[in-house]
């Protein structure tokens, strides 16, 4: 994988978006990989393909760049809320891929991967509609939470200028797979006691150190009256996962 991008690419535009979307593209092109299969390669989609900007050639994993010259923020706006409320109900949601290079060196610093078979309604916020004096008034767009996604569900394939393995990407890929067969509301359980679990720091952690953040799954979760309950399911679920490891008497093991 080469760091430099095609700054070349950009001499025909002024808006420093277009110059952005069309060299990291081109970047992509040359330089991304599927870490769902051994294809070395993505294909770019058609122009104006909705929230998909590249295919696997081989198993068709949908991908969805987002690049910018800061660090992403733990929120990141995204398209419309509906739109997204429905991909993740309806499991349509792409592998998403955060791209943060030097504006200076056109390089890149930073690719963050984030599976598609993460995304739950808890890692996403509505925004307030637009104004009445907007040309777009009354829609409503969304923001991704990154901070409620899971450290574990955010592969890092470039980290300050460091390119991680294929093998490595893909191995952690992997070990999240299991999740895509699980339904949006089991799976967005699944990672927010994760989230919490890995929150807290330890290597070891007790029940009564998760259910002591019950609160903050409820607000998560309104619906649902049995969170500790919930909250022991999903420790056995994590558990089974490899994330976690059952010590005896109440107490887990971070893995």
């Amino acid at each position: 994988m080469w760091l430099r991008m095609p700054i070349e690419l950009a001499g025909g535009y002024t808006s420093g978006s277009q110059r952005t979307r069309v060299v990291s593209e081109a970047w992509g092109e040359e330089n991304l990989y599927c870490p769902n299969c051994p294809s070395s390669a993505l294909r770019r989609a058609a122009p104006n393909t909705e929230a998909i900007d590249f295919t696997c050639p081989d198993c068709e994993n949908p991908f969805q760049l987002k690049s910018g010259a800061r660090p992403f923020a733990a929120r990141i706006i995204d398209a419309a809320y509906d739109a997204m409320r429905r991909a993740i109900h309806q499991a349509r949601t792409p592998n998403l891929l955060l791209l943060h290079y030097d504006a200076m060196r056109w390089e890149v610093q930073n690719l963050l991967l984030v599976p598609r078979f993460v995304f739950s309604m808890s890692c996403i916020e509505k925004r307030k509609p637009l104004s009445p004096a907007a040309e777009r008034h009354g829609y409503v767009g969304c923001f991704i939470l990154l901070g409620n996604i899971p450290r574990d569900a955010r592969i890092r394939v470039v980290a300050d200028g460091v390119v991680s393995s294929p093998h490595a990407v893909r191995e952690q890929y992997a070990r999240l797979r299991p999740l895509e067969k699980l339904g949006h509301e089991a799976r967005g359980w699944t990672l927010d006691v994760l989230n919490v679990v890995r929150s807290l720091g330890r290597e070891d952690f007790s029940l009564a150190d998760v259910y002591a953040r019950s609160p903050e799954l409820a607000r998560l979760h309104p619906r649902n009256l049995h969170v500790h309950d919930k909250i022991r399911q999903q420790l056995q679920r994590l558990r089974n996962l490899g994330f976690a490891e059952f010590q005896g008497r109440g107490i887990y093991r971070v893995m």
